[in-house]
C-alpha cells in the first residue's frame, strides 16, 4: 500500500507546522511548568478546523479519516505533546463517540460545537480500580422511567475540567462484564456531577486531566448514546481508533526529540569537533530516525487501512505498540546526546521524555498492545 501523503494532507501539515512553530513552540515549556491548560491556542485550533477532522462536513467538520487525525497530531506532538493529547483525545475518543454511534438528534445537537471547538470533549472509561480491566468498572447506571441514575467516579479523563460534553460509560447491567454496558452523554452542571483537576503528573503537564464524582447524577433516556448494554463494544471500536492517533502522537514526540538531538550535536564541541561527527553519536542518530520511519509507517498504515473500512485492530495496536516504545527510545537517546543538558527543563528533550511515557500507558498499555496481537496471531 502506498503510504505517499495526498496533497491535500501535505498541505495541511505545513500549515499545521507553520502554527506550531509560531503559536507553540515558543509557550510549551511554560505551559508545562505551570500545568497550564493554553485555552486561546486550542481555540484556534478549532477555528482552524482541526478539532473536527474526521466529524461530517454537514456538522461543520472536515469529514477527513484516520489518516489526517494522525498527520495533524504527529505535527503537534513534535512541538508538544499535551497539546497534541488534547487534539488527539476530542477528535478520536468523545467527539468520534458521538459521531459513530449517537442518533441523529445527538449529533445535531453536539458535533456542530464539538467540530469548531467551541465545545471541548471528554470521554470517560478509565476509573481508580479498572485501567487495563475497564470492563471491570464499578460506576452504575439505574433507569429510573425515562432517565437514568448515574452514580460511581472516573479517573485520569483528559479534557476532564474543560469538557462541554462528557461520554460516560456506565454499567447498566451487573449480571454480565462487556455486554452490560453503556454511554451516556452528559453535560457540566448537571446536578450531583463534579470535577477535580489532578495535578503533579510525570509529563502531558499542560493536558487538562480530572477525576470526576458521579452521585445520583440523572441523565434522560435521550442521552443515551448506542444502544443499552452495548457501550463496552462500542468503545472497543473507539479505543483501536485511538491507539492510531496515540501512535501518531508518539511519533511526534520522537521526532522533536531527534530534531533537537541533531541540532544540538551539530553544534555542541567535544574535543575540537562537533559531537555530531563521533560515530557514537551518528549511530544514534541513525537509530531514532530508522525506528521512528518505521513507527510512522506502521501508523499510516494502521489508518490507511480504517479509512479503507478493513479490519484494522490489529495493525493499531502494532502500530501504538512500537511507536511508543520507540519514542521512548528515541527521547532517552536525546537526553543522552544532550548529556547533562539534556536532564534540565532548558532544552525540550527532558519534556518530550516526559510525555512520551504516556503513550505506553494511554489507549491500552504495551502489555495489553502484546495480548491484542498474540491472540490474533494464535487464532
Amino acid at each position: 500500500m502506498d503510504f505517499e501523503l495526498p496533497a491535500e494532507l501535505v498541505e495541511i501539515q505545513r500549515t499545521v507546522r507553520a502554527f506550531c512553530e509560531a503559536e507553540v513552540r515558543p509557550h510549551a515549556a511554560a505551559w508545562d511548568a505551570s500545568e497550564t491548560f493554553p485555552r486561546e491556542v486550542v481555540a484556534k485550533l478549532g477555528a482552524m478546523g482541526l478539532l473536527g477532522i474526521t466529524v461530517p462536513e454537514r456538522y461543520g467538520g472536515a469529514g477527513m479519516g484516520a489518516l489526517a487525525v494522525a498527520v495533524v497530531v504527529e505535527e503537534v506532538a513534535r512541538f508538544d505533546g499535551s497539546l497534541a493529547l488534547t487534539v488527539a483525545s476530542h477528535n478520536g475518543l468523545g467527539t468520534g463517540h458521538i459521531a459513530r454511534f449517537g442518533t441523529d438528534a445527538q449529533k445535531e445537537r453536539y458535533l456542530p460545537s464539538l467540530a469548531t471547538g467551541e465545545r471541548l470533549a471528554a470521554w470517560a472509561l478509565t476509573e481508580p480500580g479498572s485501567g487495563s480491566d475497564a470492563s471491570a468498572m464499578r460506576t452504575t447506571a439505574v433507569r429510573r422511567g425515562d432517565a437514568w441514575a448515574l452514580s460511581g467516579s472516573k479517573t485520569f479523563i483528559t479534557q476532564g475540567t474543560v469538557g462541554g460534553s462528557f461520554v460516560v460509560l456506565a454499567r447498566t447491567d451487573p449480571g454480565r462484564r462487556h455486554h452490560g454496558i453503556t454511554a451516556f452523554i452528559l453535560e457540566p452542571g448537571m446536578s450531583g456531577f463534579t470535577q477535580r483537576p489532578i495535578h503533579g503528573k510525570l509529563g502531558m503537564r499542560s493536558s487538562d486531566t480530572a477525576q470526576l464524582f458521579l452521585d445520583e447524577v440523572e441523565v434522560p433516556d435521550a442521552q443515551r448514546l448506542g444502544e443499552v448494554d452495548h457501550g463496552f463494544i462500542d468503545t472497543l471500536q473507539i479505543l483501536d481508533r485511538g491507539r492510531i492517533t496515540i501512535g501518531a502522537l508518539a511519533v511526534g514526540l520522537g521526532r522533536g526529540a531527534l530534531e533537537e538531538a541533531r541540532a544540538y550535536a551539530k553544534e555542541r564541541q567535544a574535543f575540537g569537533k562537533p559531537i555530531a561527527e563521533f560515530q557514537a553519536i551518528g549511530f544514534m542518530l541513525a537509530d531514532m530516525a530508522t525506528e521512528l520511519d518505521a513507527a510512522r509507517l506502521l501508523v499510516r498504515r494502521a489508518a490507511a487501512l480504517c479509512d479503507a473500512g478493513e479490519p484494522f485492530g490489529t495493525a493499531a495496536s502494532m502500530a501504538k505498540l512500537y511507536a511508543s516504545e520507540a519514542a521512548m527510545r528515541a527521547t532517552s537517546r536525546a537526553i543522552q546526546i544532550h548529556g547533562g543538558y539534556g536532564y534540565t527543563r532548558d532544552f525540550p528533550v527532558e519534556r518530550h521524555f516526559r510525555d512520551a511515557k504516556l503513550t505506553e500507558i494511554g489507549e491500552g498499555t504495551s502489555e495489553v498492545q502484546r495480548m491484542v496481537i498474540s491472540r490474533e496471531i494464535l487464532r
